[in-house]
C-alpha cells in the first residue's frame, strides 16, 4: 500500500501540548454505522457491554531522556530504549552536534555517566555508570514527551504521562488511550459489566514514528517485548469463546493481544513482536478499540484503518478536525465497536 494514503493535514492548534486538568475530561468520538456521536471519556459507561473484558497495557513509562555533555562540554541527549543486559548496558538514541564515538564518556550528573560501547547512526550501545543506576535514571532522566508536544518535560508530566494502573517499568512513552482512565470510572465500568484484564507491552518510540518509506512492504516494524499471564490469557479465552467482546484499550493492548493470538486462543508467556497490521489484516482476538487520534503516515493510523475500513477513518479524522478534537498523546479519543472488526477492512 502506499504511504501516502494516510497522510492528511492537521491544524497545528489541534495539537495537545499539554494534558486537562482532568484525565476523564476529555472527549470522546464514538463511530457508529451511519453518525459519529460526540461524547465524553464518562459516557465509556454507556459503551459497555455486560460481559465485555477490557484489556489495559499497564506498563510504566522510564524517564528515558538523558542530557549529558561530553568531556569536551558538547551537549548529547540520550534516549534509553531498552536494558541489554545486567550490567546496565542498554540499547538508546544518541544525539549531539558531533557523531558520538565509542569508547566516549558522557557526563549526565554528578555520579552518574555513560560510556558509547557501539554506534550505528543515531542507534548507540551505552552503559550507564552509578552506585544506583535505576535511582539516577529517576532522579536525572526527563519523561520522553513525543516530539511533537515540542516543550521541557515538567513535573505534572511524571504524573500525566503515566495511566493509573502503570506497574512495570520498561516503556519509553505511553500507552496513551489508557491516560483517560481513572480508578472512579472503571469502577463504573466494572458496575456496568466490564471486566479489566492487564497486560504489558513495553512501548517503543517507533510505535508512534512515521513511515520513511513509499511502499507499506518496505517498512521495517520495530519490535516490542510484551507479557501476557495466565490468568490474563484464561480470562481472555473464555470470553471470546463466549461471544463476548475484547475490548482493547489503546493500540499497544490491541497488538499485544494479536501477536499472542494468531491462532485464534491467547497463547500467555513472554515474547516479542512485530506485528505490522494494516487494511486487509483479519482480526483474531479484538472486537472494538479505544484509541486517541494519531499521526499521519504512521503504523498506528494504518492500524485503526485496518479495524475501521480506510474510508471510515478518514471520514471521522475529517469529522475530529472540523469539530476541534484534540489530537495525540495528551489528546481526545475515539471509540471504535465490534462490528467494524468484523468485515470492514477496506
Amino acid at each position: 500500500m502506499h504511504v501516502s494514503d494516510f497522510d492528511f493535514e492537521l491544524p497545528e492548534a489541534l495539537i495537545a501540548k499539554q494534558p486537562l486538568k482532568k484525565r476523564d475530561a476529555s472527549r470522546l468520538l464514538s463511530i457508529s454505522e451511519n453518525t459519529f456521536d460526540d461524547l465524553h471519556i464518562p459516557d465509556l459507561v454507556s459503551l459497555v457491554q455486560e460481559g465485555d473484558v477490557w484489556v489495559i497495557n499497564d506498563t510504566k513509562v522510564i524517564p528515558a531522556r538523558l542530557m549529558g555533555k561530553k568531556k569536551s562540554g558538547g551537549k548529547v541527549e540520550v534516549l534509553l530504549l531498552e536494558p541489554l543486559s545486567d550490567d546496565h548496558v542498554w540499547q538508546a538514541w544518541g544525539k549531539s552536534n558531533k557523531p558520538l564515538k565509542e569508547g566516549m564518556l558522557i557526563l549526565f550528573a554528578d555520579g552518574f555517566s555513560g560510556e558509547v560501547l557501539s554506534r550505528d547512526g543515531k542507534n548507540i550501545e551505552i552503559r550507564l555508570i552509578a552506585d544506583d543506576v535505576g535511582h539516577a535514571i529517576e532522579q536525572h532522566g526527563h519523561m520522553p514527551l513525543p516530539p511533537y508536544i515540542n516543550r521541557p518535560d515538567s513535573e505534572e508530566d511524571k504524573q500525566r504521562y503515566q495511566t493509573v494502573f502503570a506497574e512495570h517499568q520498561g516503556a519509553v512513552a505511553a500507552p496513551t488511550a489508557g491516560l483517560h482512565l481513572t480508578p472512579e470510572l472503571m469502577t463504573k465500568m466494572e458496575d456496568a459489566g466490564a471486566t479489566f484484564v492487564h497486560v504489558t507491552l513495553h512501548v517503543g518510540p517507533g510505535t508512534f514514528q512515521p513511515i520513511q518509506v513509499d511502499n507499506t512492504d518496505d517498512h521495517d516494524m520495530h519490535e516490542e517485548a510484551y507479557i501476557i499471564s495466565e490468568e490474563a490469557a484464561a480470562t481472555i479465552n473464555q470470553a471470546k469463546q463466549s461471544g463476548k467482546r475484547i475490548v482493547a484499550v489503546g493500540t499497544t493492548s490491541l497488538r499485544t493481544l494479536e501477536a499472542a493470538g494468531q491462532t485464534g486462543t491467547i497463547k500467555a508467556g513472554s515474547n516479542r513482536t512485530d506485528i505490522f497490521i494494516t487494511p486487509g489484516y483479519q482480526f483474531q482476538i479484538t472486537d472494538a478499540l479505544l484509541t486517541n487520534f494519531h499521526l499521519p503516515k504512521s503504523t498506528l493510523l494504518m492500524l485503526v484503518s485496518a479495524l475501521a475500513g480506510q474510508e471510515r477513518i478518514k471520514q471521522a479524522y475529517q469529522h475530529a478536525i472540523e469539530s476541534k478534537y484534540r489530537f495525540y498523546s495528551y489528546g481526545d479519543a475515539m471509540f471504535i465497536p465490534s462490528f467494524f472488526a468484523q468485515d470492514l477492512t477496506s
